[in-house]
């Protein structure tokens, strides 16, 4: 009989900031980038906000700002 988990796969992905954009790197490689003015509370938020983040089902978590960024 096999034995199941509940425990979900962590994906992992990159998160950086350039020239204006939200970059996400998969582990796969893929990227995708967000242009800032799409979301206002990254734009102006500081470097400690945007890196205080989780990875959810559908995209990122920024914790410090309660704000949501699906891919």
């Amino acid at each position: 009989m096999p034995l199941f988990t509940s425990r979900k796969q962590e994906k992992k992905v990159k998160v950086t900031f350039s020239n204006g954009l939200l970059l996400v790197e998969r582990d796969n490689g893929k990227q995708q980038a967000f242009p800032l003015d799409f979301f206002p509370k990254l734009l102006n938020a500081t470097d400690e906000e945007r890196e205080d983040w989780t990875q959810t089902d559908k995209g990122i978590h920024f914790n410090k700002l309660d704000l949501d960024v699906s891919f």
